[in-house]
C-alpha cells in the first residue's frame, strides 16, 4: 500500500514539474518572431571575427533599447557562421565573404533559403611591425609575398630578413577574400586565379592573434580588419599597380575608392528577416546604427 502511494505521489509530482517546464519553456528566449509583449526574445548572431566586433557594440545598443531582447554574438570565422545558418543553429550568419553557390545549393537543400544584407565596409589593411622601414607595397608584391615567390624583405626594400607572412585561417572569410582579392590578384591584367598560399604562410585563428603577433615580430607581415589596427602596428599604403598611387587604409579611402582593398561586410538570415531580427537589422542600418559603424572603424554602408 504504501509504495502504490508513494508510486501516485511522485507520478503527480512528475505530471505537475513537465506541466510547469511547459510554461516555462513556452515563455523562454528563443522565439525571434515573438510579439514583444514582455517575453525575453532572444537570437544568435554567428560568423566573421572581423564582424564580431560591431555586432557586439549594436547588440548592446539594442539592447539598451529593448530589455526584452537577448543577442549573442561569436565570431569563429565567416565558414562556420554560414554553416550555422544551414545546420539552424544561428539566426544570422555574419560574414566577411560572399556566400558561395555550394552554400546556397546546401542550404537550399535543407529547406534554407540565405538572404543578404550589406550591413557595412571594411577596408582590409596590410600591416607590419613598426620598426620597418617599408611603407608601401602593390597588390602584385603582397601577391608575391603570400604566394611564396618574395620570401626577404630585402627583395622590397627593407632589411635581409626573412618575411613572417601571417594569414587567417581556413574558416576565416578574410582568408577568402584576401585569397581572391590580392593573391590571385582579381581584377587586374595579372590576375592568376590558380594562386594559393605559399607553404610558409601561417594560419591564425583569429585577428586579435595576428595583430599580436606582428606587433612583437619585425619580421612579419599581416591582413587585419580596418578596426583592428592599432598603434602597435604599422599600416602599409597599398598600390593598386605600379603605376598607381599608394594609399593608406581609411573610411575615408574606403568610400571614395581610392583604396584598393575595399570589401562589404554581411549579415545572411534565412529568408528576409522579421520580427525582433528585423527590427535589429533595421537599427544597424539606421543613422544611429551607421554611425556606430564609424566608432569601432569601419566603413558605413553608402
Amino acid at each position: 500500500m504504501y509504495d502504490r502511494f508513494m508510486m501516485r505521489k511522485w507520478l503527480t509530482l512528475a505530471i505537475a514539474a513537465l506541466f510547469i517546464t511547459a510554461i516555462v519553456l513556452a515563455g523562454c528566449p528563443g522565439d525571434p518572431n515573438g510579439d514583444g509583449n514582455g517575453d525575453t526574445l532572444s537570437f544568435s548572431i554567428t560568423g566573421s571575427n572581423t564582424v564580431q566586433p560591431l555586432s557586439v557594440v549594436w547588440a548592446e545598443a539594442f539592447m539598451d533599447q529593448r530589455s526584452e531582447v537577448s543577442i549573442a554574438v561569436s565570431g569563429p570565422g565567416s565558414g562556420v557562421g554560414i554553416a550555422a545558418l544551414i545546420d539552424g543553429t544561428t539566426e544570422v550568419a555574419q560574414s566577411s565573404r560572399l556566400i558561395r553557390q555550394s552554400e546556397i545549393d546546401q542550404a537550399q537543400a535543407r529547406g534554407v533559403n540565405p538572404y543578404e544584407i550589406t550591413v557595412a565596409q571594411d577596408a582590409l589593411a596590410v600591416v607590419v611591425h613598426p620598426s620597418n622601414p617599408v611603407t608601401e607595397l602593390t597588390i602584385a608584391q603582397l601577391s608575391a609575398i603570400y604566394s611564396g615567390q618574395i620570401t626577404n624583405w630585402q627583395e622590397l626594400g627593407g632589411e635581409d630578413l626573412p618575411i613572417v607572412v601571417l594569414s587567417r585561417d581556413t574558416n576565416s572569410g578574410t582568408h577568402v577574400f584576401f585569397k581572391e582579392t590580392v593573391v590571385q590578384m582579381r581584377g587586374l591584367a595579372t590576375e592568376e586565379t590558380s594562386l594559393e598560399y605559399g607553404p610558409n604562410v601561417l594560419f591564425l585563428p583569429s585577428t586579435s592573434a595576428g595583430i599580436e603577433e606582428t606587433a612583437g615580430n619585425t619580421r612579419a607581415i599581416f591582413y587585419p580588419g580596418l578596426a583592428y589596427v592599432t598603434a602597435d602596428v604599422q599600416a602599409l599604403a597599398i598600390k593598386r599597380t605600379a603605376d598607381d598611387p599608394a594609399v593608406l587604409p581609411s573610411v575615408e579611402t574606403a568610400q571614395d575608392g581610392t583604396y584598393p582593398v575595399v570589401r562589404p561586410l554581411l549579415y545572411y538570415t534565412n529568408g528576409a528577416p522579421a520580427g525582433v531580427i528585423k527590427d535589429f537589422i533595421d537599427y544597424c542600418l539606421s543613422p544611429a546604427g551607421q554611425a556606430r559603424v564609424v566608432d569601432v572603424g569601419y566603413v558605413p554602408v553608402q
